[in-house]
């Protein structure tokens, strides 16, 4: 592209969006060849916008593409909005769509780099690569005839690779460690579920535990098989994990709600400018709605987090413990355009059953916005119940006299703060490069016959122990130049030891290894079972 190209590529996008936005007067004086200068007056065809564009395309001095000053424009104009108003281009909005349709098509394996190579960690169960004789603990080294191993490819090149059309056929070369064999596995890409819930077990004597990652398509039948599950086991009370789910679909956070709530409860109401009051309630009894119920929640939670969260508490119904929910309140809706690209607009606001609406200030820009929860953080807001300024105007009462306010989130019930115990600067170090991570996959594969044997958490978390892993993880780390001090060390190991455990587990029992041995260092979890255990008594 030329020089000038250049410039109007950089610069016109935001001129174009200040004339849409702003409003601003459109004339312009040019210069003929012989210096003279001559009014040119353009005629609006149907806005200022496109007669700008047809005005560039018919009359500029070099050859514009058009579609690429489009592409630039029409984010810069969804910018001068609001945060959440955004164009996906058509490259884009397959996998945008994948996270709420709630599966994509591949080859079902779940995998990680292993010293450039690709180590398969668990096959996805009746997906293509089981039936195809893939296991875990093989490595992949080819792609349909192009190595992926020892060529420092990226991550994201590889799943590209993996990925295809449904029923299309890719070829997976596969050394598999165990026998020292090369093996080549023909694999027809088919349906992958993404699952929406983590893990769904008892975490405490009658009370169980669900962790949402997302709300798509397929979540509200998987908490419904999860909330079973924990039922057929015991449990009188609930806790819902919505930490670090930034929303998806409303639709399964209302159902979900629907299940806690009696017959004719407000679960929540849209509204805008453009879009009439519409209200969401609770449409059938359910036997939900005689457990104790708690919500976790933190900065990380959004949108249809918030209104789970949102429509327990303002009915009295639950606890919510955590810390500050992140103020998302928005709704978007997508259009999808002739090229395949999108538009997701917002429509309107969502408000809880008190009528607050919980989206926090726009007004300064997106920068601003997502830049809160760092100042958040440096205010010490992690660390004490959260200082944030609310007015009168903001402040809403629940049926039971509660006061709850808008403007910026879901404040909790029971504030917990953010754990730093065990957090040093040696800490730091060593999970800034990943060793942990990297030595539960390295000691996994290495003994991956003898934990194979184990089906229990409990049993595998013992058996780690009596082989004090966190004493080879210490001689592994100092072999490689990280020493601790005496005083970082026992601060740390506690953490340090855990986190092995955890993410050794996760590599056999999946998340159902993985969360029960976290739990110990949780404390919101643990605040959580607490709250339930003393308000069902």
């Amino acid at each position: 592209m030329s020089g000038k190209n250049s410039r109007i590529a950089i610069w016109l996008p935001v001129l174009l969006a200040s004339f849409l936005v702003g409003g601003m007067f459109i004339g312009n004086l040019f210069k003929n060849n012989s210096g003279n200068q001559l009014p040119v007056k353009v005629f609006a065809r149907q806005d200022k916008l496109s007669s700008i564009l047809d005005f560039i395309e018919n009359n500029y001095v070099d050859s514009v593409k058009m579609d690429s000053i489009n592409e630039s424009v029409i984010p810069v104009l969804l910018e001068n909005l609001d945060p959440h108003s955004i164009y996906i281009p058509p490259r884009d909005l397959k996998e945008v769509n994948e996270s709420l349709r709630g599966n994509f098509d591949g080859i079902g394996v779940q995998f990680n780099m292993q010293n450039d190579t690709i180590l398969v960690i668990q096959t996805v169960k009746g997906g293509p690569s089981e039936k195809a004789g893939v296991l875990a603990g093989d490595r992949i080294i080819s792609v349909d005839g192009t190595a992926v191993a020892g060529v420092k490819m990226p991550e994201d090149s590889i799943v590209a690779r993996l990925r295809g059309e449904r029923d299309s056929e890719v070829m997976v070369g596969i050394f598999r460690k165990r026998t020292k064999e090369t093996l080549a596995f023909p694999i027809k890409r088919g349906i992958i579920p993404v699952s929406s819930i983590d893990v769904a077990y008892m975490a405490a004597p009658q009370t169980g535990y669900i962790k949402i990652n997302t709300f798509s398509q397929t979540t509200y039948p998987e908490f419904q098989e999860a909330l079973s599950k924990l039922k057929r086991s015991g449990s009188h009370n609930l806790i819902v994990d919505l930490r670090g789910n930034t929303g998806g679909i409303m639709d399964p956070a209302i159902r979900i709600a629907d299940d806690f709530l009696e017959k004719g409860k407000l679960i929540v109401y849209t509204q805008g400018h453009s879009r009439a009051r519409e209200e969401y309630r609770a449409t059938q009894e359910d036997s939900g709605e005689n457990l104790s119920l708690a919500i976790l929640i933190d900065e990380g939670s959004a949108s249809a987090s918030e209104i789970v969260a949102g429509a327990i508490q303002d009915n009295d119904r639950g606890w919510i413990i955590g810390r500050r929910s992140f103020g998302k309140g928005l709704v978007q809706e997508q259009a999808v355009l002739n090229d395949g690209s999108a538009l997701r607009l917002t429509v309107a606001r969502y408000y809880t059953p008190t009528g607050r609406s919980i989206q926090k200030p726009y007004s300064h820009g997106s920068v601003d916005y997502y830049h809160d929860i760092a100042q958040r953080y440096k205010k010490g807001e992690f660390m004490v119940a959260d200082s944030i300024h609310f007015n009168d105007s903001l402040k809403f009462t629940t049926p039971q006299g509660r006061i709850v306010y808008g403007g910026g989130g879901i404040m909790p019930d029971y504030f917990v703060p953010y754990d730093t115990s065990g957090i040093t600067p040696f800490f730091l170090k060593i999970n800034s490069a990943g060793l942990i991570y990297r030595f539960a996959l390295s000691y996994s594969d290495n003994h991956r016959d003898e934990l194979f044997a184990f089906n229990k958490v409990e049993e595998l978390a013992d058996y780690l122990d009596s082989k004090d892993v966190l004493g080879s993880f210490k001689a592994h780390i100092i072999a490689n130049g990280y020493s601790p001090s005496v005083l970082e060390w026992k601060e740390s190991r506690l953490i340090i030891r855990t986190q092995l455990k955890a993410y050794i587990a996760r590599n056999f029992l999946d998340n159902d290894g993985f969360y029960p041995i976290i739990q110990s260092i949780d404390n919101t979890l643990n605040k959580a079972i607490e709250v339930l255990k003393t308000k069902s008594n």
